[in-house]
């Protein structure tokens, strides 16, 4: 499974933050103006997926077991919603 998803280029459009499945963990790309953070997690490490929606976009809040949750901004409901069923169903897998 090699997929990739983006965050919207209207809050950010020169870093939007982007989450890229693997076969065996995925990995949230979160990116600032000066620097970028990646962080991989295995699905099996992933006890929880939580999306927050606003008007126009979510936020996606993954809760891996033993480290601070990861919040990923801007992705569009679809795709918010796309992120957490795949992570689900990797994790439920």
């Amino acid at each position: 499974m090699k997929q990739r998803y983006s965050a919207s280029g209207l809050m950010n459009p020169f870093f939007p933050d982007e989450v890229s499945f693997g076969e065996k963990g995925v990995t949230f790309k979160v990116r600032k103006l000066f620097r970028s953070t990646d962080n991989f997690v295995f699905y099996t490490d992933i006890s929880g997926v939580e999306i927050e929606s606003g008007i126009f976009f979510s936020t996606i809040r993954v809760i891996p077991r033993m480290r601070q949750e990861i919040i990923i901004n801007n992705f569009t409901k679809g795709d918010a919603k796309k992120v957490k069923e795949l992570i689900l169903q990797q994790v439920q897998g």
